[in-house]
């Protein structure tokens, strides 16, 4: 009975600490520190002319109290919101969420962004926009009504639209544009796929191969196109021949499928394929195994994304994992440094992809041989 009145007792205890500290608003700690509402509000949002011992005094208070800042306290000063706003591509998101693939683009920008968000004291919101859509500036304008955000996040390929950029541009919204070096307004980052390319031909070169297949992506993302010539740059390096090697895709099963076909059905056809994306370089395995080809004894396989699902393929395939995370990490920490008026960078951020080594690649079948 007494172990019950107990727990009774602090349940009732926690509720009520609970309640006082949801009861203690910016006018408790203003009383409790002995300043303006106003001083408090730029502690709040951490403007710079509050002198280190009003901040610190104000923030004991805050510490005391247990006050917990709310966005209206927030937006007191009228300057911020403190929300980041990341857009994606709504039909290929969405596409990509009912296929239920495996796809986690959404996630690591998530991941990397909240993060961020969360230890500078942001908010960050994902909202689908499709770029293809004739209504897209209206769109994206109630967007930005509605939310008021303090910057947003461009993925491709809204970063490289210049109705979306200019937009942005008009408003004076600090924003990022990932996956995108074209001039204009923003700050452009990359995740270093020309490089990451490279890298993935250059092992694969190592490994003995000479004929290398490449399937493409979308010509809707500039990117695409620098993925290619880090694998151009390589098999030129090696002097290596490679105009038949290279076959059109556009990010989908379907067409890595298509191009998988094109290159194994060639008279000579390649002893390894790197393709754009993990869904083609998945494509490519399925056709690799009705061929009757063994991988990686007949052909090695290199896949971009590196998303889950190619960890548990047979085998696993080798990838250039792209640091999806730590680029909206960035893209959040910058945004925030425009939004403060500090310097930013004046050449492109470079993320740094790296490759994970599996199963899917080996000696090329001529070395092997030797």
């Amino acid at each position: 009975m007494d172990g019950l009145s107990s727990t009774k007792r602090k349940t009732k205890s926690a509720s009520a600490r609970t309640r006082r500290r949801q009861s203690v608003t910016i006018k408790h700690v203003a009383a409790d520190a002995g300043v303006s509402l106003q001083t408090v509000s730029r502690v709040i949002n951490d403007d710079a002319s509050v002198s280190p011992a009003m901040r610190r005094r104000v923030q004991a208070s805050i510490d005391r109290l247990g006050y917990v800042p709310s966005i209206a306290a927030q937006r007191m000063s009228g300057s911020r919101s403190y929300i980041i706003l990341a857009v994606n591509d709504r039909e290929r998101t969405i596409a990509d969420w009912n296929a239920r693939q495996g796809v986690d683009w959404v996630d690591q920008m998530l991941l990397g962004g909240m993060l961020k968000c969360a230890e500078l004291g942001y908010r960050m919101m994902i909202e689908l926009v499709d770029t293809h859509n004739d209504h897209v500036e209206r769109e994206l304008r109630a967007t930005i009504a509605a939310l008021q955000p303090d910057g947003v996040i461009l993925t491709p390929p809204h970063s490289e639209n210049v109705l979306i950029t200019s937009l942005l541009a008009d408003q004076k919204i600090p924003f990022a544009r990932i996956g995108s070096i074209a001039t204009g307004p923003g700050i452009p980052l990359t995740m270093d796929d020309e490089r990451a390319a490279r890298l993935a031909a250059e092992h694969l070169i190592g490994l003995g191969h000479r004929r290398i297949g490449f399937i493409k992506g979308s010509d809707e993302y500039a990117l695409s196109e620098w993925r290619v010539e880090g694998w151009r740059k390589a098999m030129r390096a090696a002097k290596l021949g490679h105009a038949n090697l290279l076959a059109g895709g556009d990010f989908s099963y379907a067409s890595g499928e298509n191009a998988a076909r094109k290159l194994l059905a060639m008279k000579d056809p390649p002893t390894a394929i790197i393709a754009s994306n993990d869904q083609m370089a998945l494509a490519c395995l399925e056709v690799a195994r009705e061929l009757g080809l063994g991988v990686p004894s007949d052909l090695s396989l290199i896949s971009f994304d590196d998303t889950p699902i190619v960890r548990f393929t047979l085998p696993p395939l080798t990838a250039i994992d792209q640091p999806i995370a730590a680029t909206a990490s960035r893209a959040v920490e910058l945004i925030i440094a425009a939004q403060r008026g500090e310097p930013l960078p004046e050449s492109p951020v470079v993320i740094p992809a790296s490759l994970v080594i599996r199963q899917s690649t080996g000696l090329a079948p001529a070395r092997r041989a030797q």
